[in-house]
């Protein structure tokens, strides 16, 4: 598949979930109903049914792109990640962290085969990165890096 016709995630709350599928069983349901009325009409054969005929067709049609349109949504629907997994530093994290002196460093979890340090990757088997694994805001990192005590505020993550 091409990234053309790759279909775009669609990220839903619990709820926003349970209302599109509320809406597609409403859907069904109404086109189902519409069908019935146009099996219906189509008995008769007077100039008004015929026009009545044409108005279910109508609405038959806006029910049935409706429905696609929400089946699709629901088909690419992914439900958001709780709360608690995106408060936690995990690989992949990027985080902030400020210091005694009040100096912020941001930095990216990754694996040690792409680690850079210099640009701001660092590897979760590092002293730091295994502390930041599991923290959450505002918890502090202390590790020592040779002599030297260090101590870092995580202030965010995204």
């Amino acid at each position: 598949m091409n990234t053309a016709t790759k279909e775009k995630t669609l990220l839903l709350s619990k709820r926003g979930m349970k209302e599109l599928k509320r809406s597609i069983a409403s859907l069904t349901h109404d086109r189902q109903k519409a069908i019935q009325e146009l099996h219906e009409l189509d008995k008769m054969s007077d100039r008004d049914t015929r026009l009545n005929h044409l108005e279910k067709l109508a609405r038959l049609d806006i029910i049935e792109s409706q429905l696609q349109d929400k089946e699709l949504a629901l088909k690419s629907a992914r439900l958001i990640p709780t709360r608690r997994a995106r408060m936690q530093v995990a690989i992949g994290s990027v985080v902030d962290l400020i210091d005694t002196q009040g100096r912020i460093f941001r930095y990216m979890l990754v694996d040690s085969i792409e680690a850079n340090p210099s640009d701001g990757r660092i590897s979760i088997a590092s002293p730091l990165g295994q502390n930041l694994l599991g923290k959450t805001v505002r918890d502090v990192i202390e590790w020592s890096a040779g002599l030297k005590p260090n101590r870092l505020q995580l202030v965010s993550i995204s």
